[in-house]
């Protein structure tokens, strides 16, 4: 692999959200996953190696690709399954691949956070042209959250939506930065935030 691999990013989802999991199907350019389902997300750097080591997943289990990107700095995949076994054994198979185990993986960090309440009707008409997921209603609350590694913003959109009646807007977890936007009341927004950053930062790595 040489000196300059890095393990990036390693998250288990145990069961993907219904709105999280509508979400991801409208961008996924790989198998489609469906709510209920368990799911992992792998990022790492230089992004060529992903492809070899999502060739390993496959082979050893029966959890399926949802993504395979690899953009100018990482490469990140997905891999899902109905069975929470599968995920976690293909898990296995990764690291073991890579020779490394998950405490290897950098420790998420949050770099901006922003709570936004009576969202002008101006501006969620002008947000609702960049989201696939649920529309941004005037006068809602509106939380905006970005953290890297990119691909940890799924871990953290998909325990925000367990814990809070919210709708998701938007998510990426493509480069640098993973971007999560989500709106509903403000008691949900701060619920959601607060289950949000808990998830990050109870994951465990490096600094």
């Amino acid at each position: 692999m040489g000196e300059a691999f890095e393990l990036r990013a390693y998250s288990y989802l145990d069961r993907m959200q219904p709105q999280y999991a509508s979400f991801v199907g409208t961008v996924t350019q790989g198998d489609l996953p469906v709510e209920g389902m368990a799911a992992l997300y792998v990022e790492m750097a230089p992004g060529n190696h992903v492809f070899r080591v999502v060739d390993v997943a496959v082979k050893a289990t029966r959890a399926r690709p949802g993504a395979q990107i690899v953009e100018r700095q990482f490469g990140m995949f997905e891999l899902h399954s109905d069975s929470q076994a599968e995920v976690l054994q293909a898990g296995e198979a990764v690291l073991a691949e890579l020779g490394l185990t998950v405490h290897d993986r950098l420790r998420p960090s949050i770099a901006s956070m922003q709570v936004i309440t009576n969202v002008s009707p101006y501006q969620s008409q002008l947000l609702n042209r960049f989201t696939r997921g649920m529309m941004l209603v005037a006068g809602q609350t509106m939380l905006v959250l970005e953290c890297t590694p990119a691909a940890y913003i799924n871990y953290a959109a998909n325990e925000a939506e367990k814990a809070a009646s919210v709708n998701l807007m938007h998510v990426s977890s493509v480069g640098v930065y993973g971007r999560l936007w989500m709106a509903g009341t403000e008691a949900d927004i701060i619920t959601a935030r607060d289950a949000a950053v808990a998830a990050l930062e109870s994951t465990d790595g490096r600094s």
